[in-house]
């Protein structure tokens, strides 16, 4: 589901850094991690989605997330903003 739900987004923003940022800039209303990421790369987007009370869904894979984005190679982070 978290996969129609990227692809269907007027607004994303991808990547570990940039999904930070924007949470810390109060951009972002749902940040979606795939699950086969390493975990100490995740772990800051976790920990600042959950200080900004954003909820975070997750999915299988980090290259259907990027086709799901339409970019061609795989993307542990997605933020969706509003």
């Amino acid at each position: 589901m978290s996969y129609e739900k990227v692809a269907q987004a007027q607004k994303t923003i991808i990547g570990i850094k940039q999904t930070v940022k924007a949470i810390r800039a109060g951009k972002v209303i749902e940040v979606i991690i795939a699950q086969d990421s390493e975990t100490r790369l995740i772990t800051p987007v976790v920990e600042e989605a959950e200080l900004h009370r954003i909820p975070v869904s997750y999915v299988d894979s980090r290259e259907k997330l990027g086709e799901s984005c339409g970019i061609e190679v795989g993307t542990a982070v997605v933020a969706i903003t509003g």
